[in-house]
């Protein structure tokens, strides 16, 4: 057994095998895989309406596919097998699973008569039945981690977009989860505060956090991810490391869109 491999990473987190998506005649998501090992940063890129963000909800359960199989750690999502066939899983096991996914969304979805610690703390005591004290100092930690620690008592309204965005970061870590799922998360910000959201999602890459990020912070993509993947019209177009994707994309639908997003 390899270094990595004893270390878990390596080890495929998250695999998606032949997913289709409809809504009503409208296909979102025709065939896609999707394989993100343990430690793994993977961005996915494309133009809006590609199927980026509802393959992301799929992943968590949040929108139910048509066809095909998400594992997460090697466990079906959504579903289990009786006789051979899929049947929805108990809300109790989607639940479970979904505890130990953060999804950090564009809005922030803060509780917005609660401070950024209430925010934080909220779902360990609740969810997780962890003890309000133990909760409270991982909550102040995370909050510093984030830079927010001098914010921990002040409401929502009170805070930048990017403050926020922070706060609703460190809310997902709180639950100490073994995935991070990111849906453009700094795109509802003014450009001055995407900065300080990106930052902090560097340091999680660097501590070896398994993340899925759909974003348009092409600057983002090709420092920090592993493996980018490009999307249009609800299928995988061209994928690789940043430097393939980048600087020697093969396909020219993937060339076009990175030529109009350069002029921009």
């Amino acid at each position: 057994m390899s270094i990595e491999q004893s270390n878990g990473y390596g080890v495929e987190m998250v695999r998606a095998e032949q997913i289709v998506k409809r809504f009503g005649h409208l296909t979102v998501l025709n065939g896609v895989d999707l394989s993100v090992k343990r430690g793994q940063v993977v961005v996915i890129i494309g133009p809006s309406g590609s199927g980026k963000t509802t393959l992301l909800r799929c992943i968590n359960h949040l929108e139910k596919i048509d066809s095909g199989r998400i594992y997460i750690d090697g466990q079906l999502v959504g579903y289990r097998e009786v006789n051979g066939r899929l049947v929805e899983d108990r809300e109790a096991a989607i639940a479970h699973m979904r505890s130990q996914v953060g999804f950090v969304f564009q809005r922030f979805n803060l509780f917005p008569h609660k401070t950024a610690l209430e925010n934080v703390i909220e779902a360990p005591i609740y969810v997780l039945r962890q003890p309000r004290d133990e909760v409270t100092k991982r909550a102040m930690a995370l909050l510093t981690k984030v830079g927010l620690v001098e914010k921990a008592h002040v409401f929502p309204h009170k805070l930048s977009g990017g403050q926020q965005q922070r706060v609703a970061i460190a809310r997902s870590l709180a639950m100490n989860p073994k995935l991070m799922l990111f849906d453009e998360v700094t795109s509802a910000l003014d450009p001055e505060l995407v900065g300080e959201v990106l930052k902090v999602m560097r340091q999680l890459a660097e501590e070896g956090m398994t993340m899925v990020v759909v974003t348009h912070e092409m600057g983002f993509a090709r420092d920090v991810a592993d493996h980018v993947i490009f999307m249009d019209k609800a299928v995988i177009v061209e994928q690789g490391t940043p430097e393939q994707i980048f600087d020697h994309a093969e396909n020219e639908r993937t060339r076009t869109f990175l030529g109009m997003i350069r002029e921009e």
